[in-house]
């Protein structure tokens, strides 16, 4: 040792240099860094069940290497066209005055863009404008007159939308309001008690795991004209993050749009849950801020409201309220082809009137 180092010194300076030796030797033993590498996802589509007749399409499109929103559209284009489906697009049922007002959105995953429109009159398709929102313009909604001419601009061709079918429905509705007005009571039908339900959501996703959705809707029937539900609200209606999934909504509107339960679903997968458990968890919390007249005395819904998922993996999942004295189903398509499923549920039996 150094007559200029004393021992005080020595002991000090070797002490210090203990963490920079242990901390070399720690690097020398840790592997290399783990290179992750995320399972491939199955290609798949899931809709509503008013979708089936289009989910073969959409997954034939997608599986061919179409893209996504493209398969999405298409699949809910099949009930849009449907004159015989008094929920969606030609056909759909009216609003108060008798006119059908369309709604619909969509989200695509890759390059995260979105475009809805509400209230759009004389257009058979709204779907297809609201994907000409997303591919053309930097908006994100639009509504009424604004979106039928924007739609006009596109090549969409405007079209009486209410059919002998839809319009003896509203007659009937018209009718029988009170009994004290100018018009006679028209015997009640079956539309008229119980007008239909079918708002279609469609969630797509690839094999690269880009993922696309879509949700169209005539609203409730007899609407107050200009109501837009939660059909065109991305968010509310259907909701895509790329990274994580996508998720949609059926059923009782004016619930949903105080929760975002599509995002909530998508959020709810991104914290690890399942498809299906994500969907029941959105439903609990819809059921959470329900007005207690939208409640039974023993608190449970007096409407019904369905979520739908599939996560980046091709996983998938939805749930209802009440699972129905039938049961509830959905619309899958994968490499199984297309077919019905049933639905997981809150509650047995069918939702109060």
């Amino acid at each position: 040792m150094s007559d200029s180092l004393s021992r005080r010194e020595f002991v000090t300076s070797s002490a210090a240099a203990l963490p920079l030796v242990a901390g070399a030797a720690r690097a020398v033993r840790a592997g290399a860094p783990a290179v992750i590498i995320p399972p491939p996802a199955r290609p798949v589509v899931v809709a509503a069940k008013t979708g089936y007749g289009g989910v073969q399409r959409a997954y034939d499109l997608v599986a061919g290497g179409g893209d996504t929103l493209d398969a999405a559209v298409e699949c809910v284009k099949v009930p849009e066209l449907d004159p015989t489906i008094q929920s969606v697009g030609y056909g759909g049922l009216p609003n108060a005055e008798g006119v059908v007002q369309l709604d619909a959105s969509c989200m695509h995953g890759p390059t995260r863009r979105a475009g809805a429109v509400g209230c759009l009159e004389g257009i058979k398709t709204p779907s297809e404008v609201a994907r000409c929102v997303l591919r053309y313009t930097d908006h994100v909604m639009l509504v009424g007159e604004g979106a039928q001419r924007f739609a006009v601009q596109f090549g969409f061709q405007v079209e009486n939308l209410l059919t002998d079918q839809s319009r003896a429905a509203w007659l009937r509705w018209r009718g029988s309001l009170n009994p004290n007005d100018a018009y006679l009571d028209i015997p009640e039908g079956e539309v008229f008690r119980h007008p239909p339900t079918g708002t279609v959501n469609c969630n797509v996703v690839n094999a690269a795991g880009d993922i696309s959705s879509c949700t169209t809707t005539s609203g409730r029937a007899w609407k107050i004209p200009g109501r837009v539900g939660d059909s065109p609200i991305c968010g509310a209606g259907q909701y895509t993050d790329n990274d994580v999934g996508a998720a949609g909504s059926t059923g009782w509107g004016e619930i949903n749009m105080k929760i975002l339960g599509a995002f909530l679903t998508v959020d709810n997968m991104r914290r690890g849950m399942a498809p299906a458990d994500a969907c029941l968890d959105a439903l609990r919390r819809a059921l959470h801020v329900a007005e207690d007249r939208l409640l039974t005395a023993d608190r449970k819904p007096k409407f019904d409201l369905q979520y739908y998922a599939v996560n980046k993996r091709g996983e998938f999942g939805a749930a209802t309220m009440y699972g129905g004295t039938n049961g509830v189903q959905w619309a899958v398509c994968d490499a199984q082809g297309a077919r019905l499923a049933d639905l997981a549920h809150l509650y047995e039996g069918d939702a109060p009137q």
